[in-house]
């Protein structure tokens, strides 16, 4: 994939501001939290709007015509467990800085996520699990096998299949850290790409220390082959450390001004 792919994920329904944003149609919220993120350095920026079973479709036009009319036509994650709004949001989706990202499918009751993503000539991210989360690599590996093969059955790209092990908290299951990071190696090692919701390892821990356990892991998985990662792009330790391991594997020419780029 080369360089690392940032999915700013700052813009969810979980923000009450955002929320309410989100129900009153209200722009400014939204535009500002997606300028921060853009600004960042974000590649991607997630739009969660959550459930969103009432006015979904609706809801999900309007919040990626408004991000991409005011960001020069960003891409972004459509995030919801609205399948008609997923495709209400592509239906309206300018790809001319990449395809969207359908957030998200999994082995089980959500499997039908990878025919949607086959369907739109869409990215998805397919989380390793099954009806429940996966107790160690050897599950991981069947339910990411259940996904590659839905998706090729589908006539997707390989490559279009962006793998979640699923990061765990270390506060509470710390021993199943490494299985984590040897799971990446196991992803990149099959020549496929790998994303997941980074912040999940720092939860419950001190905000002082968040920074410090993200921007240590981030550089872990890269090291394992990390192509992608959910993240807080406003977390300015983390983003340096992902610019300086892009540069460190050669994803970014060196320049002295690399964290500026």
């Amino acid at each position: 994939m080369g360089k690392f792919i940032t999915i700013g994920e700052r813009i969810s329904v979980t923000a009450p501001s955002i929320n309410r944003a989100f129900q009153e149609r209200n722009a400014e919220p939204i535009l500002t939290r997606a300028k921060q993120q853009i600004d960042a350095g974000a590649v991607y920026i997630d739009v969660n709007i959550g459930p969103a079973e009432n006015d979904g479709e609706e809801l999900m036009k309007w919040a990626v015509e408004l991000l991409q009319g005011e960001f020069d036509n960003v891409p972004l994650a459509l995030d919801t467990a609205n399948k008609k709004a997923i495709e209400a949001g592509i239906s309206v989706y300018n790809r001319s800085k990449g395809k969207p990202i359908v957030n998200s499918a999994d082995a089980d009751a959500r499997i039908e996520y990878v025919d949607l993503a086959a369907a739109n000539d869409a990215i998805v991210i397919a989380l390793c699990n099954g009806a429940g989360i996966a107790g160690n690599n050897d599950e991981r590996m069947e339910y990411l096998q259940i996904l590659l093969e839905r998706g090729l059955e589908h006539g997707m790209d390989d490559q279009d299949l962006w793998f979640d092990p699923l990061f765990v908290v270390v506060k509470g299951m710390q021993d199943k850290q490494m299985q984590i990071l040897e799971f990446i190696k196991m992803i990149s090692d099959m020549g496929l790409n790998s994303t997941g919701g980074l912040s999940n390892n720092s939860n419950g821990a001190p905000k002082t220390l968040r920074p410090i356990m993200d921007s240590a892991l981030v550089a872990m998985c890269m090291m394992q082959g990390l192509t992608s990662a959910i993240v807080n792009p406003n977390d300015l330790r983390l983003m340096e450390t992902i610019k300086t391991c892009d540069v460190i594997k050669g994803n970014t020419l060196y320049a002295d001004s690399y964290l500026e780029l």
